[in-house]
């Protein structure tokens, strides 16, 4: 079940309060923000990325963020969808957390000094993960840690493991 407006309910947000009357007075940026919200979660027309694909990577990312309320909310969602799975993504988190950014800027620039090599992560339960759902994963910590090394590799592994460009989009 989706709450009415996921910021207020992930904020804490009270009907009322002082943040409350200052998020009505950007009501289009509300309403957006809320719509945003439930064309990945609860899309018309969801296309070929489930909503299991969906909530694992939620979780996944908001797990690595480290925001409590924000990845104790998509965990009980993964797993109020999928239980089997949410104990897996939660093994998965566990082996994915680091800090960053990581990455290595071109060489020579100006910012290539600022480089600073970072783990590469590779899903851990092969079994308890589908080639689509490991490299969606692999890829999520990718822009997560890493995003300089964002790259057409990266975006062809994807592809290789099943996803298409407009999955991709949606991801």
């Amino acid at each position: 079940m989706s709450p009415t407006d996921v910021i207020d309910h992930l904020a804490g947000i009270e009907p009322g309060s002082h943040l409350d009357q200052i998020r009505h007075q950007r009501p289009e940026a509300r309403t957006n923000a809320q719509a945003s919200y439930e064309a990945l979660f609860s899309p018309r027309l969801p296309g070929d990325v489930s909503t299991t694909e969906r909530l694992a990577v939620a979780a996944f990312v908001t797990g690595l963020h480290q925001d409590a309320p924000t990845a104790d909310f998509y965990a009980t969602r993964l797993a109020e969808h999928t239980p089997s799975l949410a104990a897996v993504i939660a093994n998965e988190i566990d082996a994915a957390r680091t800090s960053g950014p990581y990455g290595a800027y071109p060489a020579p620039g100006p910012h290539a000094a600022e480089s600073v090599a970072g783990p590469v992560y590779q899903a851990v339960d092969r079994e308890g993960l589908d080639a689509r759902l490991a490299a969606a994963l692999e890829h999520a910590h990718l822009l997560v840690f890493r995003p300089r090394e964002a790259s057409r590799e990266a975006l062809q592994a994807l592809l290789d493991a099943g996803w298409s460009t407009t999955d991709v989009v949606t991801l």
